[in-house]
């Protein structure tokens, strides 16, 4: 299967980022005709404080619903349906009630939402330039690990913050993960330093494709600017870099072989390997 990381400048116009959203999906597939395409983290909104979030967030339907949803949910099912393609929503704000939720939902080639997942890591950090950031001040966590088949293949969700938790992937290796997305807003400090080590140490050790789709370039935060790092990648089992976006928005293209997970882990059975008993030190 062929994938398709999408690379997004969006900001707290969500008109816009819809519409940004939208146009790359469609460039991506008529030129690489992946048969997945993933988004970035928060590809509704990005900036513009508190009130620009609520504003931008919308109420999912029950999962395993046919009911509509609103704009943000049904332009991911039309692009799925249009293109024929599974559509990995990267994630959007969804409005839990009192809560938000950084979630993520994928739809198959007929339109259906085949798995829903809410981010469980929230990033509350202080950045290396003293900048602070508190997710949980605003967002839920989620707190159930989920996976789903498309085209064979069986992939792990995660969103951002998660990828620096390894055991969150060693636990969707075993629930039979083969590919893990990794939709990301990672701050330009972080991505520099951090960015590509995380996401080849997961795909080296839970010998999982990575699939990281990220967001790039500035934008306003309370009437300060603030970047993001870009690179979105694919990271085979190996931990090579198979396919990475220039910068700017765009995208990259890499297809996944099962025969290269297969044969990763046949040949280092890390998984079989992995001690089950305490260790007396």
């Amino acid at each position: 299967m062929r994938v398709s990381v999408i690379q997004m400048n969006q900001g707290s116009d969500k008109a816009a980022n819809l519409d940004q959203a939208r146009r790359l999906v469609a460039a991506a597939v008529e030129a690489d005709r992946p048969g997945l395409v993933t988004l970035p983290e928060t590809w509704t909104n990005l900036g513009g404080g508190r009130d620009s979030r609520r504003a931008a967030a919308e109420v999912l339907p029950p999962e395993g619903s046919a009911a509509p949803g609103g704009p943000a949910y049904e332009l991911l099912r039309g692009l799925a349906r249009e293109h024929g393609i599974h559509v990995h929503g990267g994630s959007m704000i969804e409005d839990g009630g009192e809560r938000l939720f950084n979630t993520t939902v994928v739809f198959d080639p007929s339109g259906r939402e085949i798995a829903r997942y809410r981010k469980i890591h929230l990033f509350d950090i202080t950045g290396p330039d003293g900048t602070g950031y508190r997710e949980s001040a605003l967002y839920g966590a989620g707190d159930r690990l989920v996976t789903f088949e498309a085209g064979g293949i069986t992939f792990g969700c995660t969103i951002c913050y998660d990828i620096r938790f390894a055991e969150e992937y060693l636990a969707l290796r075993r629930l039979g993960a083969e590919a893990i997305f990794v939709p990301s807003n990672f701050t330009l400090q972080t991505g520099k330093d951090h960015w590509e080590v995380l996401m080849r140490a997961r795909a080296i050790e839970s010998q999982c494709w990575i699939l990281a789709a990220a967001s790039t370039g500035q934008y306003e935060e309370r009437g300060a600017m603030r970047s993001v790092y870009g690179h979105s990648l694919v990271a085979d089992p190996w931990g090579h870099v198979v396919a990475k976006a220039s910068d700017g928005i765009g995208w990259a293209t890499a297809r996944i072989n099962p025969a290269v997970t297969a044969r990763v882990r046949r040949d280092m059975p890390v998984l079989e390997h992995r001690v089950a008993r305490p260790i007396a030190l």
